[in-house]
């Protein structure tokens, strides 16, 4: 998986970075921004949600439905 490779969401492109705590902060902005929940978030940007969830938790972040985002 290229996290340098930009995903076409709706009205933008967007690109998300390979660091994990920049990963971290961009999908939580845009999960409190844009997106109701990260499977929305992953649909519109047609992005690999298992690629993205493996690199956070990699570093101990999981994702709250609840809360939508990751902690």
């Amino acid at each position: 998986f290229d996290f340098s490779k930009p995903f076409k969401g709706a009205n933008h492109m967007i690109y998300l970075p390979e660091d994990p705590v920049m990963l971290l902060s961009t999908v939580n902005m845009y999960l409190r921004d844009r997106y109701h929940s990260f499977g929305d978030l992953v649909e519109d940007l047609d992005a690999d949600a298992d690629a993205i969830l493996q690199k956070l938790e990699q570093f101990g972040f999981r994702y709250d439905p609840v809360q939508n985002r990751f902690l």
